[in-house]
């Protein structure tokens, strides 16, 4: 039975309101799964800003997201680790930016296992009237409108819609989109060495065979926020080699801080492509809607592939729970091995990653049962196919 608490206080009048605060301050690829959410404030609150409270790495996807008006970036206490340093003026300094924004009502999405309170209670000082949340358990005055938590399985995307929903917001398709400026096409389009009709760029990279043929592309994404989350650099390594020896073009990206990753990965292979660091992450959208298939760890890059429908592999560590975060709005092969200690949610895996432990084949075989329902196997030659699996 319902807390006679849940859903306390008058409807909100959404069409009316003014300045809503949306507060996600979570990864890249969580704030990619806000989207349906922000479409569905925006219809239900048409004239009212919608500010998104974001963490740097999720603040990032703004630019994608055309619902988004503004952007408060904020590293919160709430979401560092215990023996992490926080000092009190830092949850001060945020409740002043939040009372400076005016906001009437601030909406919190979290995760099953987030609490909404820490964020309800800076709102509640700062002044905001309409605090929406959801959660297993009760948290006192610090939402106006609490909203108890739909079972532990239901994706992220219909989590936010569900509560949005309970505090009158009418439901949209859940379908992800983004929307990827056409300057971070243009980069996209010269990083990957090709212009505009896929013809060659005259770098030496280009994407088409000697006899004319397209050669399509796989983009590998081996990083991920915690070392919990990334399927070994020398196994990737050996999924690069096995797609550049049945004829794929590879490419191999990421942030600055993971070129460690990306060289560990590329480095060795004949004719990869290496982007550490070389884009942002519209770039990064651009990108993974211009490649045939994407390979990459249970991380941002797996939800803007299916954003964009992408085909996407997405090795999926045992620290989250898979129907939460499966893409599911384009070709997806999730691998992941079972393990007793999964869910885990944990930064850095106290044993040897077992949930990670996928053979390099059985991963380049998906890639390329993916890049063949796309495209056609008529882009590789067979000897090169068997020759990639008989090595393995």
């Amino acid at each position: 039975m319902e807390h006679p608490a849940a859903l306390a206080g008058t409807p909100v009048p959404w069409r009316s309101l003014a300045r809503v605060l949306v507060i996600r301050p979570d990864n890249l690829g969580d704030v990619v799964m806000a989207g349906p959410a922000l479409r569905a404030l925006r219809r239900a609150a048409p004239r009212a800003r919608l500010d998104l409270l974001a963490a740097p790495a999720g603040a990032a996807a703004a630019a994608l997201l055309p619902e988004v008006d503004g952007v408060l970036t904020a590293s919160v206490s709430w979401q560092k680790t215990g023996g992490e340093d926080v000092p009190v003026t830092d949850d001060l300094d945020l409740v002043e930016r939040i009372r400076w924004g005016g906001y009437e009502a601030a909406v919190i999405l979290t995760s099953f296992s987030q609490a909404p309170w820490p964020a309800a209670y800076l709102c509640r000082l700062a002044g905001v009237p309409v605090r929406v949340g959801m959660s297993k358990e009760f948290g006192g005055a610090g939402l106006t409108h609490w909203v108890p938590s739909p079972p532990d399985e239901t994706h992220q995307v219909d989590r936010a819609l569900y509560m949005l929903e309970r505090a009158g917001v009418p439901p949209v398709e859940g379908r992800l989109r983004v929307r990827v400026p056409a300057e971070a096409a243009r980069t996209a389009r010269r990083l990957l060495g090709v212009v505009a009709g896929g013809r060659p760029a005259g770098d030496g990279h280009g994407d088409r065979r000697g006899d004319g043929r397209r050669r399509p592309c796989v983009l590998l994404l081996p990083g991920a926020s915690c070392s919990a989350r990334r399927y070994p650099a020398d196994r990737f390594a050996r999924v690069a080699g096995l797609l550049t020896a049945a004829g794929l073009r590879v490419v191999v990206a990421g942030t600055a801080g993971e070129t460690p990753l990306v060289e560990a990965t590329g480095a060795g292979v004949p004719g990869a492509v290496l982007l550490p660091g070389r884009f942002d992450v519209p770039v990064l959208a651009a990108l993974i809607a211009a490649v045939d298939v994407v390979v990459c760890n249970n991380s941002g890059g797996a939800h803007l592939a299916s954003a964009a429908g992408t085909p996407v592999v997405v090795l999926f560590a045992g620290t989250e729970q898979v129907e939460q975060y499966r893409p599911r709005f384009g070709p997806a092969s999730i691998l992941t091995v079972p393990t007793a200690c999964a869910p885990c949610r944990q930064f850095a895996c106290p044993f040897a990653l077992g949930c990670l432990d996928i053979p390099p084949e059985q991963v380049a075989s998906e890639a390329l049962r993916l890049a063949d329902e796309r495209g056609g196997p008529w882009w590789r030659t067979p000897a090169g196919t068997r020759d990639a699996h008989r090595d393995g």
